[in-house]
């Protein structure tokens, strides 16, 4: 028969107690056949943590600071969002001294279901979101996942969808973008920096 001993470490001074639950029905904890150690909640290394969504219904961007130091992807949610202005949205990052505003590589492409026509623009200020501008009446929603693929480079894609009469379509995006240091900081604004958001909300979650 197998036996299970609990072993003390000779040179700790703290008692550790396996407390049972307030239950009325026998139990049995079966261990597995094989080494290793014991996870908890606790010890799980890079958790998915959301963040707090915000309104985007006022201000020219939308910060979302304080991501720690290691974390490899962002994602970044936007439902509904408009601006006053018909620039398009963008996506930018930055470490712990400030947003980085050049030395992006993105591009973005716009399929509407007028004539099935196709809009494609490029930036290097940040990650684009739109093939072209969609007007202030524009109300796009989507999800942008930012990977981190090696140092401090950042690869950026995702999907983008408006059902306004503005111009229906689909946006997919793409890009990469290299940071002076580890990523603390995302931020959502507009080509132009000048157009105010006044609809919808943005979240992030990170991992």
């Amino acid at each position: 028969m197998s036996k299970v001993t609990i072993a003390g470490d000779v040179n700790g001074t703290g008692v550790f107690t396996i407390a049972a639950p307030n239950g009325n029905t026998n139990r049995t904890l079966t261990l597995p056949d094989e080494a290793g150690t014991l996870v908890t909640t606790a010890s799980l290394p890079n958790p998915l943590t959301s963040g707090t969504a915000v309104a985007s219904t006022s201000g020219t961007a939308i910060d979302f600071t304080g991501i720690p130091s290691w974390v490899k992807r962002v994602t970044i949610l936007l439902n509904t969002v408009s601006t006053t202005g018909g620039a398009a949205l963008l996506i930018q990052i930055g470490p712990s001294g400030g947003i980085e505003t050049t030395g992006y590589d993105s591009i973005a492409g716009t399929v509407t279901n007028t004539n099935n026509t196709t809009r494609g623009a490029g930036s290097s200020i940040g990650y684009l979101l739109s093939g072209s501008a969609a007007g202030a009446a524009g109300v796009p929603s989507g999800v942008i996942t930012l990977v981190n693929i090696s140092s401090n480079i950042w690869v950026e894609s995702g999907t983008m969808a408006d059902s306004t009469a503005v111009g229906p379509g689909v946006t997919t995006t793409g890009g990469t973008k290299a940071l002076a240091g580890t990523l603390t900081q995302v931020r959502v604004t507009t080509t132009n920096g000048t157009d105010t958001f006044d609809a919808g909300s943005i979240n992030i979650m990170y991992e």
